[in-house]
């Protein structure tokens, strides 16, 4: 493979086709050009898609009660469905092990007041388990805990525009806030990676505003985390399970699709990947379709190679060259082309997404990158193409027999 000679050969054959070489040297680099490109758009694509679904866990599930569309059970069409404690309490029982975490969530709008700073903010009222849920970063002081619940103690955490507002100057964290005029200890600042409206609200003891606010027992909304070890499968017929057994506790209508609504991240995410995977697909299958126009062109080119260098091989073989030395000499020129001119492609590939990436962050598409299996593939498809470019001439020249080559023109 080092011999020197054979190199010489397949440069000064190199030299002397330099456009045919050039021409078909270019259909190589392009096709793993946009192979490259089109596979880093497509995990762009999917990094945003998944940006979009930061702001809580990965595995979240959130109900949202409706208002029924159809009369089911002695009750007419139109009745508005509520949550309740209970609720909660039944789903721990009965869905035991299929969840991981489980939080009501309970909201009321407040006007806020500190000092001079006045502000109407949302109060986010739930359980500890929210933190992760909603995947909340406690930047200063801490989050809700039992003790909170337990005591149902008039106690807050602030996102941080809010503690910007009411406490440009200051730090809020042990501060007491005014909430539709009653005084609310700010126990922490928290942070959102999804977007700055989430770090415009409140968090407080769910115990504590259902006391407060009508001594109610009633939930507006649950989110609830399924087992990390679910499959995607196993995570929506987790879900599936929790309609039919509340529709059945709250006595609606199996089919109607409007009194509940279950949104499970494991659609999302499934529905995501399967597209992805079929954007991968086309991608790879357009990039090959282009790689192959420069395989046929290289094996082209050195099919007509060989034949100008028919009498030249005959006079090899005459000398005792064997057969496997001229299909090496014909394969190592054919792989050296095609892995030049791919990694040309490759290089400039790679060069361009390096550039471009930093520059784009838009919600459905988002760091466009090339991981290191891309390049470990591209690289040994081109090394596999460069095989495959030379096998026919490789043979055909094998096949030349020394006295009807020297007898050729």
């Amino acid at each position: 493979m080092f011999d020197r000679d054979t190199w010489q050969e397949i440069f000064h054959s190199i030299r002397k086709n330099k456009l045919r070489t050039f021409l078909t040297g270019f259909s190589v680099a392009w096709g793993i050009f946009i192979l490259v490109l089109l596979l880093a758009s497509v995990n762009g694509m999917g990094n945003g898609f998944e940006k979009q679904f930061n702001d809580d866990a990965q595995n979240s599930i959130f109900i949202y009660p409706n208002v029924t569309t159809k009369p089911y059970g002695g009750f007419e069409a139109g009745r508005r469905i509520s949550f309740d404690n209970q609720d909660i309490e039944y789903i721990r029982k009965t869905f035991e092990g299929s969840f991981e975490l489980i939080t009501p969530r309970f909201y009321r709008s407040v006007n806020a007041s500190y000092g001079n700073q006045t502000g109407n903010y949302r109060v986010t009222a739930v359980n500890p388990d929210h933190l992760v849920i909603e995947r909340t970063v406690i930047d200063k002081g801490r989050y809700l805990n039992q003790n909170d619940m337990k005591n149902s103690l008039k106690v807050v955490v602030i996102g941080k525009v809010i503690a910007k507002e009411l406490f440009p100057k200051e730090d809020p964290v042990g501060k007491n806030v005014i909430l539709n005029g009653l005084s609310h200890k700010v126990i922490g600042v928290f942070s959102d990676e999804g977007n700055e409206r989430e770090e415009n609200k409140m968090y407080a003891p769910i115990t504590t505003f259902q006391r407060l606010y009508g001594n109610t027992d009633r939930v507006d909304e649950i989110a609830i985390t399924y087992n990390s070890a679910f499959s995607y499968v196993e995570a929506i017929n987790f879900s599936d399970m929790m309609d039919v057994a509340l529709r059945r506790r709250l006595i609606i209508d199996p089919d109607d699709q409007g009194a509940i609504y279950f949104n499970n991240y494991a659609e999302a995410y499934s529905n995501v990947s399967g597209f992805t995977t079929l954007l991968n697909v086309i991608s790879i299958g357009i990039g090959i379709l282009i790689l192959i126009a420069g395989i046929v062109g290289i094996g082209n080119i050195l099919v007509f190679i060989i034949k100008e260098r028919t009498k030249e091989i005959g006079v090899r073989k005459a000398m005792g060259a064997k057969p496997m030395d001229i299909i090496k000499l014909v394969l190592l020129e054919s792989v050296f082309i095609t892995t030049i001119s791919g990694f040309v492609g490759l290089l400039f590939a790679m060069g361009l997404v390096a550039i471009i990436s930093p520059l784009v962050d838009a919600p459905a598409f988002s760091n466009p990158s090339v991981d290191n299996v891309t390049v470990i593939t591209c690289t040994i498809v081109l090394v596999v193409a460069g095989l495959i470019a030379g096998l026919i001439p490789a043979t055909k020249a094998a096949r030349v027999k020394p006295i009807e080559a020297l007898r050729a023109d």
